[in-house]
């Protein structure tokens, strides 16, 4: 059967226009920095953002947890809100790979409270932990892919400065923010020490993240990419797929934005099922099923019917917009949802 597939954005397949891009890449051996396509990478996507270096990595959560790395310290602490993917998606890496503490911020929007921010920042007492760094993520995953304002960062960047903490943002889906608000890259880039940028969600690349920073940064995170096992050969075959989807990729995500709110809205005023339409601000949508069905019952029917969907907790779904998904999609999609509540209402 051929899925609808809601899941995630990360389930993109590369076109037959990337892969020809991947099949023609130029590759070298980036171990040894001679990997041309990969250097192009890095150095067109730290100039998208104005950074002085980018380092090309496998995985959004390594990129994360290499910023971690480099700059911190053992034994200090991170101020994070409380459903980013840094800690609630990786693995408790912070405590292995830099063993750091993560000091949590619950939030309503993805944005914590500027008060709660500044209340965390620990005082200079020898028993306490030292605070070194704020951390966001932009667009926010369990936050339904909300953005972040951007006067509030610039906000939590003065807090940063002032209390001499570095600022990194994991922007897995940043690219999304920028297209949805118009704010260019390089303008988050200006707020950020450092910035995990991911290839192969929405941007249809089938691998990759990249680390953003100043190059002294970046031969920080070399040495912790070797050795987190992220040293790759030929690996320019892959990089190319991140250039072809910069270059082609990158503004269409306004699609993906059009169909989860075209999605959303069909599924307004429906028995049993709940939809915030003021929280489809990007390609996400979260929806609220009735209690007294039960969630692995549903999702099962829509399989039979042929959609794949997933769960972000006991009685919510999250449904994921992205390149594999049509506007006919979204569309039927939401015609089967609509039908198979009916039918287990009744």
């Amino acid at each position: 059967m051929n899925y609808i597939d809601l899941r995630s954005d990360t389930v993109t397949l590369p076109t037959d226009e990337m892969k020809k891009a991947m099949f023609s890449a130029e590759l070298g051996d980036d171990v040894y920095a001679e990997d041309p396509t990969i250097n192009k990478l890095q150095e067109k996507t730290a100039a998208l953002f104005g950074k002085e270096a980018g380092l090309y990595v496998p995985s959004g959560s390594m990129s994360n947890q290499i910023a971690l790395a480099i700059n911190t310290d053992t034994g200090n602490e991170v101020i994070i809100e409380n459903d980013a993917h840094v800690f609630y998606y990786e693995t408790a890496a912070p405590s292995i790979i830099s063993r750091v503490m993560l000091r949590t911020i619950p939030s309503k929007t993805g944005m914590m409270d500027i008060d709660d921010i500044k209340n965390a920042i620990r005082t200079s007492e020898y028993y306490l932990p030292k605070t070194k760094m704020i951390c966001m993520e932009n667009t926010h995953n369990r936050h339904c892919g909300a953005i972040l304002d951007f006067n509030y960062l610039k906000e939590v960047k003065k807090i940063a400065i002032d209390n001499e903490l570095t600022f990194h943002l994991d922007g897995a889906r940043i690219w999304n923010a920028c297209v949805a608000t118009g704010i260019k890259p390089i303008e988050y880039g200006e707020l950020f020490d450092t910035i995990s940028v991911c290839l192969s969600k929405g941007m249809g690349a089938p691998v990759g993240s990249v680390l953003l920073g100043t190059k002294k940064d970046m031969e920080k995170a070399l040495k912790w990419r070797k050795i987190l096992g992220g040293g790759m050969r030929q690996a320019g075959i892959l990089a190319a797929a991140g250039i072809y989807a910069i270059d082609n990729n990158f503004e269409r995500l306004a699609e993906d934005h059009l169909n989860a709110k075209d999605f959303a809205n069909l599924l307004q005023n429906i028995d049993g099922l709940k939809v915030d339409l003021a929280k489809v601000q990007t390609n996400m949508v979260f929806i609220d099923i009735d209690k007294s069905i039960k969630l692995s019952d549903f999702m099962e029917s829509l399989k039979i019917n042929g959609i794949k969907i997933g769960a972000t907790g006991p009685n919510t779904l999250r449904a994921v917009f992205h390149l594999n998904i049509s506007k006919e999609d979204a569309l039927k999609s939401a015609e089967i949802i609509i039908d198979t509540i009916k039918k287990m209402l009744n």
